[in-house]
């Protein structure tokens, strides 16, 4: 049985966020890895696109709520946390932590599994892992466009994982497909933690450019990618963006009706 910390959490858009410093995040999930027998802890990290999207889809919304960890990656969710009583530190961003853990997996020698890439590219991303984190035992499995997390390959992908038995799986296939594949399978998978992290990959092997510093700290990382990859991504920022207003606005009502009834007394 895994020992896990539990963090104090901010409730907002009807999600338990861990609040949690980057540093004490990181720790916890090394510490995990270190027990690779039985159900691993899932990890998720929602930005404003995700929150959206679980707003729309109450049956997947109630799975991504089961995982044992909620870190907010987005900006927005740390600025809308301000409202609540319990207001998150920081970003923990499932691009930081990949990099984070991936250097702590290199360091104390613990296998890790990454499921994600286009079919044919395990050897090119693992002569890429070996060259960007140097040590790092790391096992790929690219599969197909059409992955299934309850088909066959969404059972090869459990299968190829129980064997190696890692530390840390990174899922890197999107939402909704990763939190799809990692829930299925999470009492039957024999791993520390499995990390759903979309597009982490790529800028943990340097194949994307991360936007500066100081574009991360002021929340502007969206404008970052919207520029970087407008075709692809203007519907995520643009239209998920003003929707993610709707959905603050609703928010801010909930929190000062909270509040209000606290301080009342008409909340018994």
């Amino acid at each position: 049985m895994k020992k896990q910390t539990v963090f104090p959490t901010s409730h907002l858009f009807g999600l338990d966020i861990c609040a949690a410093s980057f540093n004490q995040a990181a720790h916890q999930l090394t510490a995990l890895a270190e027990c690779r027998e039985g159900p691993p802890a899932i990890v998720v990290t929602p930005n404003v696109d995700h929150v959206v999207r679980l707003d729309a889809d109450a049956q997947f919304r109630s799975l991504y709520v089961q995982a044992d960890y909620i870190f907010a990656d987005g900006m927005p969710l740390v600025w809308a946390s301000r409202m609540s009583e319990a207001p998150l530190p920081e970003r923990v961003t499932g691009s930081d932590l990949f990099v984070a853990l991936a250097r702590a997996a290199a360091q104390w020698q613990t296998p890790v599994f990454v499921i994600g890439g286009m079919p044919g590219q395990e050897e090119m991303l693992t002569a890429a892992f070996a060259r960007v984190y140097p040590g790092l035992q790391v096992e790929m499995y690219c599969p197909s466009m059409q992955f299934d997390p309850m088909g066959e390959e969404g059972l090869e992908a459990l299968r190829r994982v129980n064997a190696r038995k890692p530390g840390f799986v990174f899922v890197c296939l999107g939402m909704p497909k990763q939190e799809r594949w990692s829930f299925a399978h999470k009492d039957a998978m024999q791993a520390g933690v499995v990390m759903c992290v979309g597009a982490a990959m790529e800028f943990a092997l340097g194949f994307k450019s991360r936007a500066p510093l100081w574009m991360q700290k002021a929340g502007l990382e969206w404008f970052w990618r919207l520029a970087s990859e407008p075709r692809r991504l203007w519907r995520r920022y643009i239209v998920q963006g003003s929707k993610f207003a709707g959905l603050l606005r609703r928010e801010w009502k909930q929190q000062r009706t909270i509040k209000l009834n606290k301080t009342t007394g008409s909340g018994h």
